[in-house]
């Protein structure tokens, strides 16, 4: 049985929703890609988006490039070509492509011990851990015993080092659960220690500027105005919905979100206090390569494009790297989630709680935004919002992988 879904509009100021009455949907669609075009404007019309951008490439080629809404309702900014997102759990595919871009190169092995290149992590039983299992959620430190203060989560050196002292929350290679917050810690101080520098530079130095990338991890202070506000719709608490009334798939999750000690709320309570308000120039300024990416629907398409093809002739990944980055890895159910998911070394896979479609790897974010490629097709997607919905049903990424599917068919 479906949970009956509201629309939640955010509270805006009434300039900022008369903005919205006559907003014009910006970018343009190549001929056959129409259908997007209409599914953007009906994310709008019907599903409460407020700010949100999508884009398509098919085969290195750019086929919908579109933006519309509110960029921060409160300053009354209209969303403009250049407007970046902070994307949350997105910023996870990013994270990942650094890291099979320096195995390419031979910087990083994938299966050699995390402590080869950490050596205090090898603490409380990790010692055999492979830097792989940090990137498909079967390391089991996806939790800390003590969580630490945000401002030292913030700072780097205290969380790693936190996480290099805590013990599995379960036995290593047993199981997979997501790593929703460490994730990003955990691999990024690999890279440190295998290169010298941060996923955020990499990024930067490697991606962002040779590739036409517009995406960051960790904002220069230069790019602050362009960012976009996170609106939150009223959640939809799970735990406090009578079990009859929360879809099967989701009965797990429901029951582990009514446990306070559960893993499903230890993952994403690692810092003191657990909330981390990523609307803060703070939270955009530093690394937390699991989920403060910041960046244009544009830039993650094009960066996923050039994961599976040339793009302006040139390409990220070789296509054996590419297989060995996007082969099943973990699938059933989720220690964390409690879900049923799909992991690749660092990309979520197809699974029928998740947006991707059939063939694709990627990776969404909370509350909405996407970004995915299908080798088959030579189709990358990009999608981001920044109307936080979580809880109810969200159609809006669906939607529009639907009419990009429709539109190659």
């Amino acid at each position: 049985m479906a949970v009956t879904r509201l629309v939640l509009r955010p509270r805006i100021s009434i300039v900022a929703r008369a903005m919205l009455a006559r907003m014009q949907i910006e970018g343009s669609v190549a001929a056959g890609f129409e259908a997007v075009r209409t599914a953007f404007a009906a994310n709008f019309a019907e599903q409460g988006d407020v700010g949100a951008a999508v884009a398509v490439y098919l085969n290195g080629r750019p086929v919908v490039d579109l933006w519309g809404g509110v960029a921060d309702p409160e300053a009354e900014k209209p969303w403009e070509r250049d407007t970046v997102q902070l994307v949350y759990s997105a910023t996870k595919g990013v994270t990942a492509t650094v890291a099979h871009l320096l195995a390419q190169r031979g910087e990083l092995d994938l299966d050699a011990p995390v402590a080869r290149y950490w050596p205090e992590f090898a603490a409380a039983g990790k010692a055999e851990i492979p830097v792989r299992w940090l990137l498909t959620h079967q390391a089991g430190v996806a939790a800390l015993d003590k969580p630490i203060p945000l401002a030292d989560a913030l700072a780097w050196h205290p969380m790693v080092d936190a996480l290099a002292a805590q013990a599995p929350n379960w036995t290593p290679g047993t199981a997979h659960g997501y790593h929703g917050r460490t994730f990003g810690w955990l691999v990024g101080e690999v890279i440190h220690r295998a290169t010298g520098r941060t996923v955020g530079q990499i990024l930067a130095q490697e991606i962002a500027e040779p590739f036409g990338v517009d995406f960051y991890i960790g904002l220069p202070d230069a790019e602050r105005d362009r960012v976009s506000r996170l609106i939150f719709a009223p959640a939809v608490d799970l735990a406090a919905v009578p079990e009859e009334f929360v879809p099967e798939q989701y009965r797990d999750m429901a029951a582990a979100l009514r446990d306070p000690e559960s893993l499903a709320n230890r993952a994403f309570e690692v810092t003191d206090p657990p909330d981390i308000d990523f609307n803060s120039p703070a939270v955009h300024a530093a690394e937390i390569p699991s989920s403060n990416g910041i960046g244009t629907a544009r830039g993650l398409a094009r960066l996923y494009a050039a994961l599976i093809g040339e793009v302006d002739g040139n390409r990220l990944l070789t296509p054996e790297t590419l297989a060995d980055a996007t082969a099943e890895q973990a699938a059933g159910l989720d220690r964390v989630m409690m879900l049923q998911d799909r992991y690749a070394t660092g990309y979520m896979l197809p699974a029928d709680t998740f947006a991707l479609p059939a063939g694709s790897f990627g990776h969404p974010g909370r509350g909405g935004s996407l970004a995915y490629a299908d080798p088959a097709t030579g189709l990358a997607f990009g999608y981001v919002t920044n109307y936080i919905i979580e809880g109810a049903p969200d159609l809006r990424a669906r939607n529009l992988v639907a009419a990009v599917q429709n539109s190659l068919a």
